[in-house]
């Protein structure tokens, strides 16, 4: 269950207690022989409101000493609505996902807490996070943390009640799709940026995070959380919100993480034959179709693939740090040793460490 800050404030974006108790009731009752994770913003809300601010800090460390403020007050707040129920914290950072132990870690540790019929509630670590680590937003991290713990369904709780076919902020005309059996190109250009002063994910990042789950073969749900009663109304069959079916074919979990977990650090342009050969014949790529290396990384480093047409259509772990990358570019692979002085692997990227991005 994600909530968004926007389910979880006034529109001045100061928290809102009655309707915060009033959820996590709910929230009590559904649990009732389910297992249930919370993926909880409203740190920074908390701590801008005990600070006195008048707004949400732009800059990263104004952020992190909201979050550091803010944090605390939230736990206590989900721990005393949720009880009699065990509540966890768990805080994550991207890194903590971009290394494959780390994610089993997070992975086995949240199984033991379910196990112990604990709640775990998940925030974004926002007050060691930056740019570079963090998720960014908690649409991101709760369809990362569902595919971790291969969960169900993901429930996306915010101010709008599902996705539309226009914005109906501005449009009246707007209509609530209610069901979605795949997430599109189109979808996601329709989608717009964040509705709020207090929130940082928008519709697009709820969209990306549904097209992340369905892929696993997880469901996942839109719905509003300002609506009282709305969540037992949800799963009680009522039409609400917008339910993202699960894509019948689904990746494993390896590729899974390759695809989403893994923030890249450079990117590789390849030919058009080298983009048909690994889209359609699914095979490695080759110094031989390499055009350009743009980035600096590392051996077994994330890069996105792209074509002559610039669009990303794959990420994959590299074989070879950029430097060397750039010296073989072009080159057949019995060039390698010659040009670098030793040899690795044949391929720049391999087909068991590359997914093609829908």
């Amino acid at each position: 269950m994600k909530i968004g800050t926007n389910a979880l404030t006034h529109a001045t974006g100061k928290f809102h207690r009655p309707h915060f108790e009033k959820l996590a009731k709910e929230l009590v009752a559904l649990a009732e022989g389910r297992e249930l994770i919370v993926v909880s913003s409203g740190a920074i809300a908390l701590g801008v409101e005990r600070l006195g601010l008048g707004a949400r800090p732009k800059d990263i460390p104004g952020k992190q000493a909201c979050a550091a403020v803010g944090q605390s007050r939230l736990m206590r707040a989900w721990e005393e609505a949720l009880a009699p129920r065990v509540v966890a914290q768990v805080l994550l950072t991207h890194s903590d996902v971009q290394d494959r132990r780390r994610y089993l870690n997070a992975r086995h540790a949240l199984e033991r807490l379910i196990a112990h019929d604990v709640v775990p509630v998940i925030n974004e670590n926002d007050t060691v996070s930056v740019d570079e680590i963090k998720f960014g937003d908690n649409d991101t991290l709760a369809g990362l943390v569902a595919g971790l713990v291969e969960a169900d369904v993901l429930v996306i709780l915010s101010d709008v009640d599902g996705l539309y076919d226009a914005d109906p902020r501005t449009n009246p005309g707007a209509r609530r799709i209610p069901l979605v059996e795949r997430v599109t190109p189109a979808m996601l250009d329709a989608a717009g940026g964040s509705g709020s002063a207090v929130g940082t994910g928008g519709m697009a990042t709820k969209l990306k995070a549904a097209a992340r789950v369905t892929e696993l073969g997880l469901r996942c749900v839109i719905a509003e959380g300002h609506r009282s009663g709305a969540l037992t109304a949800l799963f009680q069959g009522a039409d609400l919100g917008t339910v993202f079916e699960p894509l019948a074919s689904r990746r494993d979990a390896r590729a899974a993480w390759i695809a989403h977990a893994l923030k890249p650090k450079g990117t590789l342009v390849v030919d058009e034959g080298a983009r048909v050969a690994l889209v359609e014949k699914k095979k490695s790529l080759l110094p031989s179709g390499l055009r350009e290396v743009k980035g600096e990384f590392a051996h077994g480093d994330p890069v996105d693939l792209r074509g002559p047409d610039g669009a990303p259509f794959a990420r994959g772990l590299v074989a070879y740090g950029s430097d060397d990358l750039r010296r073989i570019a072009g080159k057949k692979s019995s060039q390698i040793e010659a040009v670098l002085g030793w040899r690795g692997m044949d391929e720049a990227v391999h087909r068991d460490d590359l997914v093609v991005l829908d």
